[in-house]
């Protein structure tokens, strides 16, 4: 690494199982500080895909939305959430409302989307009593780990996401889309190759393909870029995934994923997923006031189980269009 890299320049510290870390002055103004900064923060996660910046002292939503602008980042909406959230500000939501005592395994946000945010912002309002780390895992690393005969499959087929909504478990559909209007749902599925079926019920399935890797926009490197292990029905505790399928039954499941030709996904290839995560995890407790900014291509993230409070805003930017990054599968849009 060059001494006049940003990583050294800005004196990023650099450990291994823990993400890069930059320490600031507590008196410094937050926005004005990633403004002057904004280049040599993009480079710093361009070369490790994140960093942890502690001592902003950000402590609101106005707080992060100015650090967001000072970035130049490019805010993204969020569309077709797997889990409610509250919208603060353009581009700026509150964790996904999910169980405390159960983890959010590693995944790259809306990589079921034909467009995705680039750029994650994490700021830490209140740290939790214990746990609720924001784990990250280098996507490249992971891809190289996979065996290459499943890597061939994932790559060959691509990756199917199937969903069933309804108002009872996970995000509804006017919180997925933005409105109930079944017209407005429809023409938003066809325009980002959905497949849909609305139930006697009035609930909605849907399907969509996905490339499982994908091309790095900028440096074209190949990444493991999906939500399979996340969305499967076995990464979910048992006792979940066992009431889910007796109330909804086995092709109603909130959200599940398959091999892009249709077939399942087994329980032992979700594992060695979930381990191949693990292994290659960097985490660092949350302090109230830290910021981590991830590049949601290269890094996957996760969330891990906590106890207390616990206050993480997110905030989406930068879109990066699925086109852009040598898809393996053929999307067709009408």
């Amino acid at each position: 690494m060059s001494s006049s890299s940003p990583t050294s320049l800005l004196g990023v510290e650099l450990q291994p199982g823990r993400p890069p870390m930059l320490r600031v002055e507590a008196a410094v103004d937050a926005a004005s500080w990633a403004a002057e900064q904004r280049e040599a923060l993009r480079a710093v996660v361009a070369e490790h895909g994140s960093v942890l910046v502690r001592g902003l002292g950000l402590r609101d939503v106005a707080g992060v939305g100015a650090v967001l602008r000072g970035l130049a980042a490019v805010p993204v909406v969020e569309r077709e959430a797997f889990a409610p959230r509250e919208s603060f500000a353009e581009g700026v939501y509150s964790s996904s409302k999910w169980p405390p005592n159960q983890p959010m395994c590693m995944h790259h946000e809306l990589s079921y989307r034909l467009e995705f945010p680039g750029l994650m912002l994490f700021a830490c309002l209140t740290a939790p009593a214990e746990g609720g780390a924001t784990g990250v895992a280098d996507s490249p690393a992971v891809l190289d780990a996979l065996p290459t005969e499943l890597t061939e499959r994932f790559e060959r087929e691509g990756w199917l996401l199937t969903r069933s909504y309804n108002d009872e478990i996970g995000a509804s559909l006017a919180e997925a889309f933005g409105t109930d209007d079944r017209g407005a749902v429809e023409s938003y599925c066809r325009a980002q190759a959905i497949e849909f079926a609305w139930q006697p019920d009035g609930g909605l399935r849907t399907r969509q393909r996905r490339s499982a890797v994908v091309r790095h926009p900028v440096t074209g490197r190949r990444c493991w870029f999906n939500q399979i292990a996340f969305l499967n029905e076995w990464t979910l505790a048992p006792e979940v995934r066992e009431y889910l399928v007796e109330e909804y039954g086995p092709e109603g499941l909130p959200f599940n994923t398959r091999f892009g030709g249709g077939d399942p996904i087994g329980e032992e290839v979700v594992e060695l997923l979930n381990k191949l995560y693990q292994d290659n995890t960097a985490r660092e407790p949350w302090q109230a006031g830290d910021l981590m900014l991830v590049d949601n291509v290269r890094t996957a993230h996760s969330r891990e189980p906590f106890g207390g409070p616990r206050e993480v805003l997110v905030a989406m930017a930068d879109p990066v269009r699925l086109a852009d990054c040598s898809p393996t599968v053929e999307v067709r849009v009408p």
